[in-house]
Formats: C-alpha cells, structure tokens, sequence
C-alpha cells in the first residue's frame, strides 16, 4: 500500500490514556473531581434533614444524659451552644421517648449538692446550700405534675432567734413555665400552694406566691376587702351543685320542647358557714312537783311565855314584819315553819326549823351547722318558640301560651325545690332562638397555603438537584467520554516516500511497523475504496 506523493491521509483511532497527553489528562481529571464533588454535595443537601429544637438551655449533666439515650435510639442530633437539635421528622417521636425515660430532668440541683461538703465550710455556706437544695427539690416535685414544663422555687427563710419576740413570717414564690396551650385550674395551684407549705416548716399556705410565665398570679389571698372569697374547695362545690341542678331542669324540658329549644342558668347562694351553737337553760323552780334534793329539819321546845330578847332600843321594841321565804310551801308540807302562839299573842317557849333543797331544772344544748347550706336559688329559663309545619310544608314558629309556660314554670319548681320562704326565684321566658349563621372563612391562596409552600420547596429542591444532574452528566461527564473515544487525526505530509503495508522494516522505523499495521487496517475497514485503489495499482504493476 502506497499513497502518493503530495496526498493527505486521516488515520482515526481510539486512544489510550497512555496516548493522551499530560495537558488533556490534567482536564479530564479536573472535570471529573468536579463533577464528583458536585453530585456528592446535591446528594448530601438533599439528604440533610430539617433541624429543631429538641431542648435548649440544658445543663452539661442533663445533655450528657439526653445525648446518650438520642445515641441508644440512633436519632441524628446537633448540639450547638446548649441547643439540642434533632431532625424535625423524629421531632416529637425523640420528647416522648425521652419524656418515658424522664428526661430531661429539672434542671435545678436537689439534695445532691449536700453530698459533696467541702471540709471547712462555714455554717452560712451550710445553709445556702441547703435552701438551694430544698429549693431544687420542690421544683422537681412541681414540674412532676402535668402541664407545668418548668417551676422555679424561691424560699424566703426565717432565722430563728432567741432575742426577737416576733419572728419573720417564712414565705416563698413560684413561677411555673406551662406547656403550650395548657393551664392550671385553682385546685391545682392550691395543691402547689399546700405542697411547698407541707414542705417547709412553718410556711402558711397564704405566704406562697404562684406566678406563670406570662406574670399573671395564680394563687390570690384568702380576703379581699374584708371580705372572706371561696376557696377553690368551696368554689367546685358551688360550681357542681349549679350544673346538677343545671342538669336536673334540661333533662325535664327537654323532652316537652325539645334538646335544642331549652337554655337554663342556675345560681346558688351558698352558705358555707359553719355554725356550733351551746345552749344552757333553767326552768322555773315554782313548781309543786318539784324534786327534793336535801331536808333539814330542826325543832326545840319549852313552857312559859319566851323571854325578851334582841338588841335593846328602837329596833327591839318594833312588832316584826311578815317572813318570806324563797319557796313557798303549803302549810303542813315538809318544810313550813311553825310558830306556836299562845293565847293573848304570847309566843310559846316551842320552835321548828326546816330547810329544803330542791333540784333545779338544767338543758344544755351543743347545735352544729354544717357548712354548704342553701340560702337562695334563682333560676332562669329561655325556651324557645314552638316550631310547626304548615299545610305547604314550611316550618312555623309560633310562641308558647301562658298555660304551657305556667306547666314548665311547675315543673322547674319541682325540678330544683322550689322554696318562697328562702327567697327562691323563678323565671322562664318563652323567645324565638336566633339560629347563628356560619361563619364564611375565606379560603386560603395557594400560594399562601402552608402545606402547598412546602411541597413546592420539595419539588424546587428535587427539580434543582434533577437539573444538576444533568448538567453534569450532558455538559460535563459526556464531553469528556467524547474527548476520549475521538480518535487522532493523523497526517502524511505531501511529497513524502511511498508508506506499503508490508514495506521494508528500514522504510517504517520512524512510524513503527506496528502502527502503520494497525492504521492501515483501520483505513481499509473505513475506507475500501482506497485499499482497492492501492491493489488495483499492485496488479497493474505501478508502484
């Protein structure tokens, strides 16, 4: 095979890379670390889960605590400047398993900064430490109860001292942190109230102060204005009684009127006094069947007249008055005293004494009143038209007639006791019910919708990475593969010797008998034509 002087040939082939050059390799490899390091950070970004706050403010032993059981569960988590972070998926899956196991527990010390006194403290660092621990402790015991996430106790203790008659009331605060959306009725802040003063020798329940979050005061005192308010105990019962009563009237109308067409409002006055009442009563003793408890009697006697006797003078020589005595007794009966008189008004020598003690009657009465006796009740009744259909088939309201709504008012009357001494009130009024209308929400703009805002971030993000993908894979990685599989364009400069592909070994040792084997395959496979020519020129005898 020869080619002719001053002809030109393309000689294509795949390359190795032991055939690419140093400049070329350094390229390739470039865009391909980029292209790897591209899709490995769109692959990580998408897998990046959306952080939240598991906990913040958390103590080193606390967070210790809670990282270790996030390890045990194989939950991801960031810890960054005491803010415990966890994917936002396993956000609420991670508080309740931690919550089941009690954590995070209180954040404030208890009894355990006793255990570790150091030699030498003084007495003052003593009690500090105590009151620290006492106040830590009461805290964890606060933040036990349900919908109170976080309590802080403050304890203001008095110091006993003999030189002081009066001494300094212990009070104490507390500010409780509530969970989302919950509260504390008054008989749980009483049962805080009563736990703190239980806890601390002598703290009245009234020297505990309760405040949440927002500042608002939970625990109020017992007297207002000189008035005694209910306590929460006596308030409940109040508030039971009105809806049993409440109960006792809906559940009568309504089977007449109707579940929806009755409203009822109840109002007791209640009271909650407690009365104990001693009574001690003495009857009239004048009485002839009055009991004799003791009798004494005592008589002397002689003849003659009696001799004068008293104190001389003016006195002595006046007649004496008649006598009294304090019982009066019927003559002969035990206990009347006999004068005998001798004719002409001379006394005789002879006397009778008797004294008689008598029971006196006694009644002694102890009456206890119990408290939450009822003092009045007023009652009031809305019920509402009555509703007909008429001959077309519309409804029609019309109202009660006044002996219907007499027939409901006896009805409430036994439905709840009725007393008119105790000033009970009735009152039922018959009126058409107005019928709410719904409220019209308007509806939400996609565009603003939550959830449609993040399912187009979701598909944002996936399109994003779709696209990167692309690029990489039709602007960077398929150029490159093109780059390698193009084979080299190899040109015969004009007027060079005749190149045959058996020649003589002198004739190809610049090019290589191997390759100029190898390329003149490849043109005979890409080219026929051009072997044919070179035989045809073999056959003819033309070198």
């Amino acid at each position: 095979m020869t080619i002719a002087p001053g002809a030109t040939g393309v000689v294509p082939r795949l390359q190795t890379l032991t055939q690419i050059p140093l400049q070329q390799k350094i390229s390739l490899m470039l865009m391909l670390a980029v292209a790897i390091a591209l899709g490995a950070g769109a692959w990580m970004w998408s897998n990046t889960p959306d952080y939240r706050v598991l906990h913040a403010n958390l103590a080193e032993r606390e967070g210790g605590a809670v990282i270790a059981a996030l390890q045990q569960m194989n939950v991801p988590y960031k810890f960054i400047d005491g803010t415990l972070m966890v994917p936002a998926a396993q956000l609420h899956e991670a508080r309740m398993r931690l919550a089941s196991q009690g954590l995070p527990r209180a954040g404030a010390a208890g009894f355990e900064l006793m255990e570790n006194q150091k030699l030498g403290a003084s007495q003052f660092v003593e009690q500090i430490n105590y009151q620290r621990a006492l106040e830590g402790e009461l805290a964890r015991s606060i933040q036990a109860l349900g919908g109170v996430q976080s309590a802080r106790v403050h304890l203001a203790l008095s110091r006993q001292s003999a030189f002081l008659r009066d001494q300094p009331r212990t009070s104490a605060s507390v500010l409780v942190n509530l969970h989302p959306g919950r509260s504390l009725d008054a008989m749980q802040v009483a049962a805080i109230a009563h736990l703190i003063s239980h806890s601390v020798p002598g703290l009245p329940a009234k020297n505990v102060s309760i405040v949440d979050q927002t500042g608002a005061l939970l625990s109020g005192d017992s007297e207002s204005n000189g008035k005694r308010s209910l306590d929460p105990g006596q308030l409940k019962f109040q508030q039971e009684f009105e809806q049993t009563y409440l109960r006792r009237i809906e559940s009568i109308l309504a089977p007449i009127v109707g579940a929806g067409n009755v409203r009822a409002q109840v109002s007791a006055e209640i009271d909650f006094t407690e009365t104990e009442q001693a009574e001690e009563t003495y009857k009239p003793n004048q009485r002839s069947d009055a009991t004799v408890r003791s009798q004494q009697t005592s008589e002397s006697g002689g003849t003659g007249s009696a001799a004068a006797g008293g104190v001389p003078g003016a006195l002595s020589n006046q007649a004496p008055g008649p006598a009294s005595a304090p019982i009066a007794v019927a003559p002969g009966q035990p206990g009347s005293a006999v004068a005998a008189t001798a004719p002409g008004g001379a006394a005789a020598g002879g006397r009778r004494d008797s004294t008689v003690n008598y029971e006196v009657d006694k009644s002694i009465r102890h009456t206890k009143q119990s408290m939450g006796r009822i003092k009045r009740l007023s009652v009031a009744v809305a019920v509402n038209h009555h509703t007909s259909t008429d001959t077309k088939g519309k409804p029609v309201s019309k109202p009660l007639s006044e002996a219907q709504i007499a027939q409901l008012t006896e009805l409430v009357h036994g439905a709840i006791g009725f007393n008119k001494e105790r000033g009970d009130q009735v009152s039922v009024v018959n009126s058409p019910f107005k019928v709410a209308e719904p409220e019209i929400i308007p509806e939400t703009p996609a565009w603003k919708n939550p959830d449609h805002i993040e399912l187009a971030k979701n598909i944002g993000k996936h399109l994003l990475i779709a696209g990167l993908a692309l690029y990489l894979l039709l602007g960077i990685l398929r150029p490159a593969m093109r780059t390698l599989a193009q084979p080299p364009v190899v040109s015969l400069p004009a007027g060079s010797a005749e190149l045959a592909i058996e020649g003589a070994p002198a004739q190809l040792s610049a090019a290589g008998y191997d390759q100029t084997l190898q390329n003149a395959k490849q043109i005979a496979r890409q080219d026929p034509k051009i072997v044919a020519n070179v035989v045809t020129q073999w056959v003819n005898g033309n070198e």
